[in-house]
């Protein structure tokens, strides 16, 4: 039997209903004893890392989990993080980056019902979360969630109150679990190119700017002045408006004389970036060369971004590690990044 180490963040999976609303209040133990049948198949240790809404997961516990998984490694065939579902995808995506080329699965799962109510979502996915981190061919770093799994920057949470919460974004979903069957759609575990890998940084100075219709450069360059790195969220494939009195080149020509990082992403969900098809892209993608996330999600781009940051002494290594394929979260078609693109 597969010994599962099973770590307790809080989240919904694990709260109760208080005056002030739900909170956080089943410990591990409490959780397992929703689903007995996971003891035909693992044998589960249990360890309250947090209790907390996701809403309050940042960085620091990103860092936590991780250390807390490397400590533990050894003495174990998989982990499963209950979580709450808010950040889950963020959370999945930076254990992707600070924990790279594992071989064992660690899974991270939650409810959008606690898992003490008649009707809930929790149990089942709990039970399907021990299952697959019991299997011999799952690896990396994956959330299930609903009957899904998907790779851990591939998530993105859809659906606010649905049990259908969680879509796999530009990537086929690894495997789907069905009556405790698991079918695999993805199954290359043989085919991890690297060591096993533990990072122990971030760098959490970076702010995300959203376009919006109207807005100009000044906004970029204030923030320009307090952030080490800014993700650019644009509108379609990407570009920038050029009709205001602040322009966007000047404020990236003076963010990247200052040694900053810009990123260039899309609002949009399905499909990616591409700032080479239109004007209002080309022109500045031409003239500063800058960082574009392409058809990775929005989690997976700022989350890689923190990673990277850390890392990386200059803007070339930031490039390099941007632009290397991390757990499935890259897949463009750009050749003139292509050396450093491997899976």
């Amino acid at each position: 039997m597969k010994k599962i180490l099973l770590i307790a963040t809080g989240g919904t999976i694990a709260s109760k209903h208080t005056e002030s609303g739900l909170t956080p209040n089943h410990a591990p133990d409490e959780l397992l004893k929703y689903v007995p049948e996971a003891g035909r198949f693992c044998k589960v240790d249990s360890l309250q890392l947090f209790s907390m809404d996701s809403t309050n997961m940042g960085p620091s516990q990103w860092l936590t989990l991780a250390s807390t998984i490397e400590s533990k490694y050894e003495f174990y065939d998989g982990f499963v993080i209950c979580h709450g579902t808010d950040t889950m995808a963020y959370t999945a995506a930076a254990l992707s980056y600070l924990i790279q080329n594992n071989r064992r699965p660690i899974v991270i799962t939650g409810a959008q019902k606690p898992i003490d109510l008649p009707i809930t979502d929790a149990r089942g996915n709990l039970l399907d979360s021990l299952r697959f981190a019991s299997d011999p061919r799952a690896h990396g770093v994956n959330i299930v969630f609903g009957g899904k799994v998907i790779a851990g920057t591939r998530a993105k949470k859809e659906y606010s109150k649905s049990y259908n919460a969680f879509s796999s974004i530009n990537y086929p979903e690894i495997a789907i679990i069905q009556d405790s069957r698991i079918v695999f759609f993805i199954n290359d575990k043989d085919q991890i190119p690297r060591p096993l890998t533990f990072y122990h940084h971030l760098s959490p100075n970076i702010f995300l700017l959203k376009l919006i219709p109207g807005i100009d450069g000044k906004f970029l360059e204030t923030i320009l002045e307090k952030y080490d790195g800014v993700i650019i969220e644009s509108f379609g494939v990407g570009g920038f408006p050029d009709n205001g009195d602040h322009s966007f080149m000047q404020a990236i020509e003076k963010g990247i004389a200052q040694n900053k990082i810009i990123v260039m992403a899309t609002q949009v969900t399905h499909e990616g970036s591409d700032m080479a098809i239109y004007r209002v892209g080309r022109v500045i993608k031409d003239a500063f060369d800058l960082t574009e996330a392409y058809d990775m999600t929005l989690e997976a781009t700022v989350t890689k971004t923190m990673w990277a940051l850390a890392e990386a002494q200059d803007e070339k290594e930031f490039k390099k590690l941007f632009y290397q394929t991390v757990n499935h979260d890259m897949l463009f078609q750009n050749l003139e990044h292509s050396d450093n693109v491997a899976e």
